[in-house]
């Protein structure tokens, strides 16, 4: 394997590498990808293809797979909204459908069985999830697959929140969960991410390609709404000069805390800031 090729974005393992990757790689067997969607409300993905390893993110529904290799009941996929790779369940997955006419707008949405926001709902998708609308009935979207969202909880593809910072300030409270995206858990990167894409932005994954991607580094202190902070294997974004928004795993959810209190203490466990990036 090439050095310079980071697993967690390249197709790639000891024996077995992407097509695409021919001629950078060498690799006893090329793979091709297959496009796949995701059809369960979530799916985890993991290091490796067993539930009791690391989870280290989840694929939210809608969202576009490439599928490299199928095996006992596991994809190995690379995700096409932000290329990370990891292995998830493969009933998780069904052949592409649905065109994403829509995202999830709030935290999550329930999908009724009917348009009727009194009924037992189907499921709950978690912002971000994209469908396809069938039609509007009343104040509800009928999507593709079954179900009515109401239109509420629902921004047409191409609409965007206009903060990015709010968005995230709406995770107050979620419990964190390492690799998790969604309000039911989520970690520290994920907060960022799942708030930059809300607001049409583009964010990798995890806290160091985010440190590398993500804004541009500050040469003095950050104090403005939306500086984004990092440590070694974490990152928080500033509510205001006084305040840090972050999911952490000292509290275990997602709080507001004064920048100062969670400067020091992870300063302590973790060394001081690395850089702080303005968008």
């Amino acid at each position: 394997m090439s050095p310079t090729l980071d697993p967690r974005l390249y197709v790639v393992r000891p024996g077995a590498a992407a097509e695409e990757l021919r001629g950078e790689v060498d690799a006893a067997v090329y793979l091709k990808p297959e496009l796949k969607q995701i059809s369960e409300p979530c799916a985890p993905v993991h290091q490796v293809g067993r539930f009791d390893t690391e989870m280290i993110t989840e694929a939210l529904h809608g969202e576009q797979v490439h599928v490299y290799e199928e095996h006992e009941g596991w994809a190995w996929v690379q995700l096409l909204r932000d290329r990370y790779v990891g292995y998830m369940p493969s009933a998780a997955l069904a052949p592409p459908q649905a065109v994403a006419t829509h995202h999830v707008s709030v935290l999550r949405a329930f999908v009724f069985p009917v348009p009727d926001i009194k009924a037992s709902p189907l499921s709950a998708l978690s912002m971000g999830s994209t469908v396809e609308s069938m039609g509007a009935n009343g104040a509800f979207e009928a999507i593709r697959g079954g179900g009515f969202i109401h239109k509420m909880h629902l921004r047409r593809a191409g609409e965007f929140a206009p903060d990015w910072v709010g968005v995230a300030e709406q995770f107050v409270g979620a419990p964190y969960l390492w690799g998790g995206k969604q309000s039911t858990g989520l970690d520290c990167s994920g907060l960022i991410q799942v708030a930059a894409h809300a607001a049409g932005m583009e964010a990798p994954r995890d806290s160091d390609m985010l440190r590398h991607n993500f804004g541009k580094p500050l040469p003095e202190e950050p104090d403005r709404r939306g500086d984004v902070v990092f440590w070694k294997g974490h990152v928080g974004v500033l509510c205001d000069a006084e305040t840090l928004l972050h999911a952490n795993a000292h509290h275990m959810i997602c709080v507001r805390e004064p920048f100062v209190d969670a400067r020091q203490r992870i300063a302590e466990a973790a060394g001081g800031i690395l850089q702080c990036n303005r968008l």
